[in-house]
């Protein structure tokens, strides 16, 4: 443990002293107290890390103490002891915002094991206040997030094509963010005043597409019954995003072609030739490339759209920018629904960063939105996650496929028991591996046996 301040409130000397002995040789810098009033003068001179109190003692009791100290310090973390027997009053402290609460008698790595976990959990929240502030500057580009070389390498390219008023081809899995970095370049684009307009290429049959691409006469076919603007004519002065264009089909590209060349085209049905400056956006999530070789996709329109190209990197190459997504989307979704929640455990923390995210930056926000919503806590865990791969527990790996017969509890079930055989029942060692505390890891065992499975 690093060099921290605690500050121990009891009545009891010997229990007192015993606390900050077991303290103290973990180099940690203690100040002791044995009434709670004395404990809230010293405080206003002395700010400490963290607060150690007993439940019971004479004139001011630990719970009242805690209520006074959560009113003129909020943020402080506090860890209550309570007697065998009182669970009411840890109870009661927990609700009254007590981090955690250590029952008599323990042993000293019970305590140690209690500090080390707020400790943790506070470096955490500093470093996830280091990450906004770091969101807020360098790494980002408008809503595109990131700090890995890939990623910053991305934002010099997006600042040079953005200035121009050439076509871009976006390329990258589904998932990396190609939508997003098309409203970038728009935002940041001369033609940041006129429209932003897409169009999914694999959503429409080719009649639908050249109607909405170009638009229509009233009359040009059954159900036309007035003019219609196409969207050429709707993303004029702006930007026209083409998603999906590898999907377009051989007879819409050659009529995209000629607007590409000419900047101009008909309505359905008109004979007006109406001219268009927008700028055209395409993305793909397939190599054109091999579409060329296959005569699937021409060969004309890939260099007419391939003037400014862009690669979407996939997250499994820019693993080090999760951190920084999982805060952004962590921060949205929190206040979204209303959340408490401040970070994600490190035991969480590695769940997703061994994972290998085939639904790249979307399929992560899925999972944080998730998470945030299963989480009561301060804290996400590793339990408010749902992985397809159980990346956290070396060699356990939870069953997948269409029939999967087991329940989040029984994985719960499957991952405590190898765990405890893996570490030859050492409940310690157990607890810590799990993400959890000795006292839900006894619970869960308890649980386990009054259910009649053998522990």
């Amino acid at each position: 443990m690093s060099k921290n301040r605690v500050m121990v409130v009891d009545d009891e000397f010997h229990m007192r002293d015993f606390i900050c002995e077991t303290l103290r040789r973990k180099h940690l810098e203690v100040v002791a107290f044995s009434d709670g009033q004395s404990a809230l003068d010293a405080l206003a001179k002395y700010p400490v890390d963290l607060i150690i109190s007993d439940v019971k003692m004479p004139k001011m009791s630990g719970l009242t103490l805690l209520k006074h100290i959560k009113q003129t310090y909020p943020t402080m973390d506090v860890i209550m002891i309570t007697a065998y027997g009182t669970i009411e009053d840890a109870v009661t402290a927990i609700r009254e915002g007590a981090y955690d609460y250590v029952q008599k008698p323990f042993a000293p790595h019970d305590l140690l094991l209690c500090v080390e976990k707020v400790f943790k959990f506070r470096d955490l929240v500093y470093e996830n206040k280091n990450l906004k502030q770091q969101l807020g500057t360098r790494f980002r580009f408008d809503n595109i997030i990131g700090a890995s070389p890939k990623m910053l390498k991305l934002y010099e390219t997006l600042e040079m094509v953005s200035s121009s008023k050439a076509s871009v081809l976006i390329q990258g899995d589904s998932g990396t963010g190609k939508e997003l970095v098309a409203r970038a370049i728009h935002v940041n684009s001369p033609n940041r005043s006129g429209p932003f307009i897409k169009i999914n290429c694999a959503a429409m049959p080719d009649t639908l597409m050249e109607s909405e691409l170009f638009g229509h006469e009233k009359g040009a076919f059954t159900g036309a019954i007035k003019m219609v603007e196409g969207r050429f004519s709707l993303a004029n002065g702006g930007t026209l995003l083409l998603d999906e264009i590898s999907e377009m089909s051989p007879n819409m590209q050659a009529k995209l072609l000629r607007v590409l060349q000419e900047r101009e085209f008909e309505r359905l049905g008109g004979r007006e030739t109406m001219k268009t400056n927008a700028r055209i956006i395409a993305t793909t999530n397939r190599d054109l490339k091999t579409l060329l070789r296959e005569e699937k996709f021409r060969e004309d329109l890939y260099y007419r759209l391939n003037v400014c190209p862009i690669f979407m990197p996939s997250l499994s190459e820019r693993k080090e920018d999760i951190p920084l997504l999982i805060n952004h989307f962590l921060s949205i979704y929190a206040k979204e629904y209303n959340r408490p929640i401040e970070s994600l455990s490190q035991e969480a923390l590695d769940v997703l960063m061994n994972y290998s995210w085939p639904g790249n930056v979307r399929e992560l926000e899925n999972k944080i939105e998730r998470a945030v919503i299963m989480c009561m806590e301060r804290q996400i865990a590793p339990k408010h996650l749902f992985m397809e791969e159980s990346a956290s527990i070396p060699g356990f790996a939870v069953p997948v496929g269409e029939d999967l017969p087991i329940t989040l509890r029984e994985i719960e079930r499957m991952a405590i028991f190898k765990t405890l055989k893996e570490n030859n029942s050492n409940r310690t060692k157990t607890a810590e591996m799990l993400g959890i505390s000795v006292r839900t890891l006894r619970n869960k065992l308890r649980e386990y046996r009054t259910e009649g499975i053998a522990v």
